[in-house]
């Protein structure tokens, strides 16, 4: 899936400060790291690149858009995956792939939905690694469904590096493609609640302003 581009898509649209900072983000690793270091942002309103680079604040889609552009810059296809969820929020996480299996790169309030190594042998194996830590603040837990990847080139004419606008295009495009099911509504039932040690784990460091109430 790592594709070498035959330039730096999109280097003009940056400016030299700008600039300073992505040419750090030099490996998968390094983009989740610098996205750890942002306050999780409890605001409704979507952040383009720029802006989450101008404002040092994302949430989960923000932030998954933000990881999409700086893998493409490593050559990667910038893809994007939608988590689909019940009584909570969804959660967005940038795809790449590394000698021949799945990792990802997320912005999260919650501490086990971030970063995956790519050890995974399928999207799904990716997806399931997330479910234990997929909960909401009533001890739920809440994965249901995932997208197929959307790439993020198909809407390189809105600009989305530096266009929050575009975000909103891309957000409808999330939410019209496939989606795959994990569970069946008698597994659904039959979940046990999270226990405490892994919910207050899972909330070390979060924005609780930003948690979504049931």
């Amino acid at each position: 899936m790592k594709q070498r581009l035959s330039h730096d898509h999109g280097a003009s649209d940056w400016t030299k400060r700008e600039m300073a900072v992505l040419s750090t983000l030099k490996s998968p690793i390094r983009i989740q790291e610098f996205l750890d270091t942002l306050p999780y942002s409890a605001e409704s309103r979507y952040r383009s690149p720029r802006s989450v680079l101008r404002d040092r604040k994302a949430h989960c889609y923000d932030g998954a858009v933000f990881a999409a552009m700086a893998l493409r810059r490593l050559g990667y296809p910038p893809l994007i995956v939608d988590m689909d969820a019940v009584r909570d929020d969804d959660h967005v996480i940038a795809l790449f792939k590394r000698n021949g299996r799945f990792g990802a790169i997320a912005k999260s309030n919650f501490a086990g939905l971030r970063y995956r190594e790519p050890v995974y042998a399928s999207l799904r194996e990716l997806v399931m690694s997330y479910f234990e830590s997929f909960y909401n603040v009533a001890y739920e837990k809440t994965l249901r469904q995932y997208t197929r990847p959307l790439s993020l080139s198909t809407f390189d004419m809105l600009g989305w590096n530096i266009s929050d606008s575009a975000l909103d295009v891309i957000g409808d495009a999330l939410s019209n493609i496939r989606v795959y099911r994990i569970l069946t509504p008698a597994m659904a039932r039959s979940l046990s609640p999270v226990d405490k040690r892994t919910y207050d784990a899972g909330l070390i460091g979060a924005n609780k302003a930003g948690l979504y109430k049931p």
